[in-house]
């Protein structure tokens, strides 16, 4: 067998005809040329099988397996154990690479050997049709800029567009691979990633086009809906954060805050008191919990949790709070 390459990169498609030709262009141009492509067939029914059996004819770097379906999941874990690199980049078959973005992050991996997953900056295309509400997605990810900032906001949203990310095999395959759990099984991952103490960076750069369409993945799939994202988070709280807690106190009595309040009591876990800074909801009851200002919190040694849904209110919040001496990620953690 042939020495490891550089850089495996990760490829589940599924019906990608429209795309995919795009997609594999750009990996053709990468300056970073030592690295393997292992895309996963899930089922393909369109144009899928031949445009990737053409191509894998003509560049032996390419390695295609085949599955008559089965879902993400499994797709990713069986090309991961096909996978020869010690580094791991993903991408799919509808998104575009810079034509740097292989190099820059295993130069990134290859010098800074504390560091197990980089990602970089992204954008979405094509952005004739952006909401406002992907803009401030795209805006507040690549403010991330490096390990603190995104541990900070860890539960807040999936810090990392998955396709955009390089990292160690060894750290992924000893996390067990991807879970499929009902919830998204990326942000399953980072969650576990950050748990076993991995580092994280970003590259400043925009090396990664996440094309926007209305089949894409993240807008099709319940694994990706808010209330799965959510059970995410809290079965991580529950093994860290919240830990052994029964009660706790939640800021946001609002749409975010009563979604939540609600998962909570499934896991036996109840709202003491909720705080917010609504007029018309200080003074009132919520589900047997008493609505607060902030300034009237007493520190009791109670885990807080921020489910603030309204656009700019979590830095309001951490503004807020902080000449009261809470800490964050120690007194509060914030989840939307």
């Amino acid at each position: 067998m042939s020495r490891p390459p550089r850089v495996s990169i990760l490829m589940p498609v599924r019906n990608e005809a429209r795309y995919l030709p795009a997609a594999l262009k750009s990996l053709f141009r990468q300056t970073e040329t030592d690295w393997e492509l292992v895309v996963v067939d899930d089922g393909s029914t369109d144009a899928t099988p031949a445009i990737l059996t053409a191509e894998a004819l003509r560049d032996p770097r390419i390695c295609v397996l085949r599955r008559e379906g089965g879902g993400l999941v499994a797709a990713l874990n069986e090309g991961l154990a096909a996978c020869r690199a010690p580094l791991i980049a993903r991408m799919d078959g509808d998104d575009i690479c810079h034509p740097r973005r292989l190099e820059v992050q295993a130069n990134l991996l290859d010098t800074e050997q504390e560091i197990g997953l980089t990602a970089c900056a992204f954008r979405h295309f094509p952005r004739t049709a952006l909401k406002q509400g992907m803009l401030a997605y795209e805006a507040w990810q690549n403010g991330l800029h490096d390990h603190e900032t995104i541990m900070r906001d860890l539960f807040v949203e999936s810090p990392f567009v998955h396709p955009s990310v390089m990292m160690r095999r060894d750290l992924l395959t000893n996390l067990g691979g991807y879970r499929d759990c009902g919830w998204p099984e990326d942000y399953d991952l980072w969650l576990r990633m950050a748990a076993a103490g991995t580092r994280f960076s970003r590259l400043a750069q925009a090396l990664f086009f996440w094309r926007d369409h209305p089949d894409r993945a993240t807008r099709t799939m319940g694994e990706y809906a808010a209330n799965a994202f959510r059970a995410c988070k809290l079965d991580h709280l529950i093994s860290g954060f919240l830990a052994g807690r029964r009660t706790l106190i939640m800021a946001g009595a609002g749409q975010e805050g009563r979604a939540w309040q609600r998962l909570l009591m499934t896991k036996g876990i109840e709202v003491s008191c909720w705080l917010d800074v609504d007029p018309r909801k200080i003074g009132r009851q919520l589900h047997g919990a008493p609505v607060i200002h902030p300034h009237q919190l007493r520190l009791s040694g109670e885990m807080m949790l921020v489910a603030i849904g309204v656009r700019g209110a979590r830095e309001e919040f951490r503004q807020l709070v902080q000449p009261m001496g809470l800490r964050e990620g120690l007194d509060f953690i914030c989840v939307a």
